[in-house]
């Protein structure tokens, strides 16, 4: 396109139509100017397209598309290879599709457990977020398909998703909550960011200037669409004025009209318009460069989401080794839930797919049993949740006879979906009976869970040997599951997200979701392992935890560190060696530590993490790298990233919580000197090495004052505002040079 020739021509009226939808799903042409329409879809972990033949419609009525695990079982996964090859396989269906925006991936933060949501997002922890959904927008668009990073910002939970006020400190949203999103614009480049539909600090996410323009594009470099959430603008006119391009789905004209006349009226720049047209057509350009689409394999889509499926599982417990289950062995295997035979692989909501085909891990199970192996099945219970007496003693029955339990257990239809938040976290009641009754015919008992969200474990698995975290795991998770239980592939999966004792000990508890409109984010930085961390608190399974069928054992770390403040870098080096029997990948996971700073930090924070495979008995080094940025924090009051001279510890291991090495590195950096004015306290003042001796200097001279001489005294009084000493001094603290001090800061600043 000439983009610049097609922007002269078009008129207002055309100009305005182009930032709004034409239908649900497509954009708005414009046929005099061979300018087309692009469609926009659904799709986190599959593409969910309306099928163009149905009469209304419903997320029940799309094509059929190849259903991958959910974010919540890829982020476990923590493999950045793996999530491009999915993304890779969404941009290939949806190329076929001719798809031009793929929306997803949903990077938001799991702030708590009950957000019904969850298994749409990657992590509790922005660096796992950021990391693995800048791969996965890398992979769709690698297709010549643009991926939508969601939801911007703070978009942490759905009870009142529309209007809800999400109130959290700029450092807080810096932090935790923007920072994956900065992360996939800044090196994955997406050609659309999604706004939410949630207000952050009072203002609607979909026409916030700050976030849309002044951090997402003055400070991010961000060069793509905004695109709202689907009807996430309640004023077109003050959407476009903060940067939005695109207002999602069409508004029959509506929209376009308020533009026309804002512009009219002098109400809304003309530039404003013609910025957001030039986006949207530098948008339609790249997705026409795309070419024509190839045929889609599904056969290895399948085998692809099988393969995820298996990588982000996690084992979270296996006393005995319980688990492998080995065939050749002839061991007789009761298989128990319904689950197993019915599996339930996805959320509800826009994200659902119509998968081309799904397995169960009952046929699975029994394809792959063999000669050797025996298998008996037992539904259980039923999916409705009601008691069947019959189901339970068949199940017990079957229980007593066989070697070993393998008991299917996981979240009802319907509990997590878009629009809805959880209200607890635990396990169906007839489920937990079922589970104990079963345990009690047969110590040998394993569990596999079905779930997108965290469950509570530890009212439970004590009656189990092995618990197996199966997550939401997509079309093909029942054979990834057979693939696990016996040992054809090595469980590799680490929890992206903690596993509290119970719901009450989450960070955001007293918090979530708010009333009357708004949310208090009064838990601050502390989401996660951070929280638990930082009160020593117990937990059930910790972030970053997860076991396999061999062992790593970590050595011989060493660090160096080069330059200082912003150009720091320091490099972790060690071996990871496999001392087990079996080939395994292991996650070897960074922290950071800065235990003396001006402000209150972490215990530890999630820096770097890679996975690595390694055969019996290999060995291999692993490099890491940080940078000023990964020491850094946000400064509330400076308003920018900060990095402070001193000590930095350095944890490196398989969990957050199983930490193998450890080394303390010294990092330089220029002093920090804090912006001074007359309401900073007297302290603030002190500290400052001008600011403080031309105080110390002034209350000298104060007639009647004991400050400078009576510690106690100077004590008392650092908390107090310089303004209100000085008001409280009566005109006998003589500021000639503060005030000459302060011009003479405020001019330097300026120029």
């Amino acid at each position: 396109m000439n983009i610049p020739d097609l922007l002269a021509r078009l008129t207002i009226e055309e100009k305005a139509a182009l930032l709004s939808g034409r239908s649900a799903w497509e954009t708005a042409p414009v046929d005099r100017l061979g300018i087309p329409s692009a469609t926009l879809t659904d799709g986190p972990h599959g593409l969910r397209m309306q099928d163009p033949a149905a009469e209304r419609f419903s997320f029940d009525v799309s094509l059929p598309a190849t259903c991958f695990p959910t974010a919540s079982a890829l982020g476990s996964s923590w493999d950045t290879a793996l999530l491009a090859r999915v993304g890779e396989a969404l941009g290939d269906e949806s190329r076929a599709a001719d798809v031009a925006v793929l929306l997803g991936p949903g990077v938001n933060i799991k702030r708590s457990p009950l957000c019904g949501r969850n298994f749409e997002y990657l992590s509790e922890d922005p660096v796992v977020s950021g990391i693995l959904g800048a791969a996965l927008v890398r992979g769709v668009q690698s297709r010549g398909v643009g991926a939508s990073v969601k939801h911007f910002a703070a978009n942490n939970q759905e009870t009142d998703r529309m209007r809800v006020s999400a109130q959290v400190d700029e450092r807080t949203l810096r932090e935790i909550y923007l920072a994956a999103f900065e992360h996939v614009v800044t090196t994955a480049k997406p050609w659309t960011v999604m706004a939410a539909y949630n207000k952050v600090n009072g203002v609607h996410a979909a026409q916030h200037p700050w976030l849309l323009t002044e951090v997402l594009r003055d400070e991010w470099g961000f060069d793509g669409v905004v695109v709202s959430d689907w009807g996430a603008v309640c004023d077109p006119v003050a959407a476009v004025a903060a940067g939005l391009d695109l207002e999602m789905p069409t508004t029959n004209g509506t929209s376009a009209a308020r533009l026309v006349e804002a512009v009219q009226a002098g109400r809304l720049e003309q530039a404003a318009l013609d910025r957001a047209v030039t986006r949207m057509l530098e948008l339609l350009d790249r997705s026409a460069q795309a070419g024509p689409a190839e045929a889609v394999d599904f056969d290895r889509h399948h085998a692809l989401a099988r393969l995820a499926a298996a990588e982000s599982a996690v084992l979270l417990k296996n006393e005995d080794a319980i688990l492998p289950l080995d065939p050749e062995a002839g061991p007789s295997v009761a298989v128990i839930g319904e689950f197993a035979r019915t599996p339930r692989f996805q959320g509800a909501g826009s994200s659902l797919v119509n998968a081309v085909r799904v397995d169960n891990a009952l046929d699975a199970l029994t394809e792959a049993a063999g000669e050797h192996l025996h298998l008996t099945f037992s539904p259980g219970f039923t999916l409705s949740g009601e008691e069947d007496e019959a189901l339970l003693t068949e199940a017990v029955s079957a229980a007593e006879e066989a070697d070993v339990a393998v008991v299917f257990l996981g979240l009802p239809e319907g509990e997590e979906t878009e629009g809805t938040d959880r209200e607890h976290i635990g396990l169906p009641d007839v489920q937990l009976r079922l589970l104990e009754a079963v345990a009690r015919a047969n110590r040998n008992t394993v569990v596999v869970l079905a779930n997108g969200g965290v469950v509570e474990t530890a009212n439970w698995d004590h009656h189990a040997k092995a618990v197996l975290e199966g997550w939401l795991g997509g079309q093909a998770g029942g054979g990834a599951i057979a693939d696990l239980l016996l040992g054809r592939v090595n469980p590799s999966g680490k929890l992206a997200e903690t596993i509290p004792l119970r719901l009450q000990d989450t960070p955001s508890h007293l918090d979530f979701p708010g009333a009357e409109g708004v949310v208090s984010y009064g838990e601050r930085l502390y989401v996660g392992y951070r929280y638990y961390d930082a009160r020593d608190m117990a937990v059930a399974y910790p972030f970053g935890h997860g076991l396999s069928y061999t062992a790593f054992a970590y050595s011989d770390l060493h660090t160096t560190v080069e330059g200082e403040g912003e150009d720091a870098v320091v490099r972790l080096r060690l071996t990871l060696a496999n001392t087990g029997s079996v080939t395994g990948k292991e996650v070897v996971q960074v922290y950071v530590g800065d235990p003396i700073c001006s402000v209150d930090r972490p215990v530890r924070e999630l820096k770097a993490f890679t996975k690595i495979e390694l055969a019996p008995g290999e060995a291999a080094p692993v490099e890491f790298e940080l940078r000023a940025r990964d020491l850094s924090f946000f400064h509330p009051v400076h308003g920018r990233w900060v990095l402070e001279s001193g000590d930095f510890e350095l944890s490196v291991g398989s969990s957050s919580r199983d930490l193998r090495l450890t080394a303390t590195v010294t990092v330089e950096a220029p002093p920090l000197a804090r912006p001074l004015a007359l309401e900073s306290s007297v302290g603030d003042w002190l500290d400052d090495p001008e600011g403080g001796p031309l105080l110390m200097e002034a209350v000298r001279t104060m007639e009647g004052s004991g400050i400078a001489h009576d510690p106690e005294i100077l004590r008392m009084v650092e908390a107090l505002p310089l303004n209100r000493l000085i008001a409280m001094g009566g005109g006998r603290l003589d500021t000639t040079e503060i005030d000459r001090f302060l011009g003479g800061r405020t001019a330097g600043h300026g120029a």
